[in-house]
């Protein structure tokens, strides 16, 4: 062996050395990268990870093409933009202006609580929801006991549960309403207020105090039996965000049930849906009605459009879709 090439063997030796250490550290480089984004939360200390689910809604990347709107309740500090009243003014041709219906809310809220109370996310706990819809399909479902098991159950409008428990359950802690649908409630139940127009907010104020006088497209309770205390307003701009985020602006605007399901997503953790989409005759009858009407659809609602994204987030496993019969 010639000794002048010792040096550049032993050169060639060392640089190859130092490649091959440079590539194992880029493979551990990469190997942790993967396991912290990808798996890692499901194995994070529990006081690290957002909930105590398998699944948190508020993880990042679960909810992707959704980013969460900042206030779902109107509060006392609450503003509404002048661009996002305007829209809401339309969907029942509201007269009035901004400036009235600011002194409306000025005017709840010297008799509501100041803000709504939401539980935050926690990582000792895990917030479940079931969102219950009104739809026909509930009967013989039996998904009484599951419903009743959840944290929050929020139903909607005329929904009831006296005469129909083995399928819907017997238990409400928020109840989603407008001055056409109300129904009274017990003392530990939310009234979850969705208004679409400036009568709306009138009437939740003089319902609970005065008596509404009013008139609607169809018969009013002047009065109402429910917690004062515990009434929360829906964020007009939450029904827009809703329209034009989650629905692409299909449809005039979105349904109750549909914005309810939306913001089962923004409080809880872990939801479950129950009672939505048309019968099998593609009517979007109730539970507790038969029917008369055999050509009933969803009016000015986009239902096809929202029960395709009820179906695209389940299949996400971004919530737990329970069909009925």
């Amino acid at each position: 062996m010639r000794l002048d090439c010792l040096p550049i063997h032993k050169h060639q030796t060392s640089k190859m050395k130092k490649v091959m250490v440079f590539i194992f550290l880029l493979c551990v480089t990469g190997i942790g990268v993967f396991w912290r984004e990808d798996i890692s939360l499901h194995f994070l200390p529990q006081d690290e990870r957002p909930c105590a689910c398998d699944q948190c809604l508020c993880e990042d990347g679960l909810l992707q093409n959704f980013s969460k709107f900042a206030e779902p309740f109107l509060s006392v500090n609450c503003n509404l933009s002048n661009d996002d009243f305007n829209w809401w003014r339309r969907i029942q041709n509201e007269k009035h202006n901004y400036s009235y219906y600011k002194t409306t809310v000025d005017k709840i809220f010297q008799m509501l609580p100041a803000s709504a109370d939401v539980e935050p996310p926690s990582p000792d706990r895990c917030r479940t929801c079931a969102v219950v819809g009104n739809s026909g399909n509930l009967k013989n479902s039996h998904h009484g006991p599951l419903i009743d098991s959840q944290d929050i159950v929020i139903r909607m409008n005329r929904g009831r549960t006296k005469g129909y428990e083995a399928d819907v359950g017997t238990r409400t802690t928020h109840h989603v309403m407008y001055p056409e649908s109300a129904v009274d409630l017990d003392n530990t139940t939310r009234l979850v207020l969705f208004s679409f127009k400036i009568m709306d907010l009138e009437w939740v104020i003089k319902a609970f105090s005065t008596g509404f006088s009013g008139s609607s497209y169809m018969p009013i309770k002047s009065k109402i039996k429910a917690n004062k205390d515990l009434v929360m307003v829906l964020n007009p701009a939450f029904m827009r965000y809703v329209h034009d985020v989650w629905l692409q602006k299909k449809g005039r605007y979105p349904s109750t049930g549909f914005m309810a399901l939306v913001l089962g997503l923004h409080i809880c953790d872990e939801v479950h849906v129950f009672g939505f989409g048309a019968d099998s005759d593609g009517n979007w009858s109730h539970y507790w009605e038969k029917l008369q009407d055999k050509k009933l659809k969803t009016g000015p609602h986009p239902g096809d459009e929202e029960y395709g994204v009820l179906q695209k987030l389940a299949q996400r496993q971004l919530l737990k879709f329970h069909k009925g019969s």
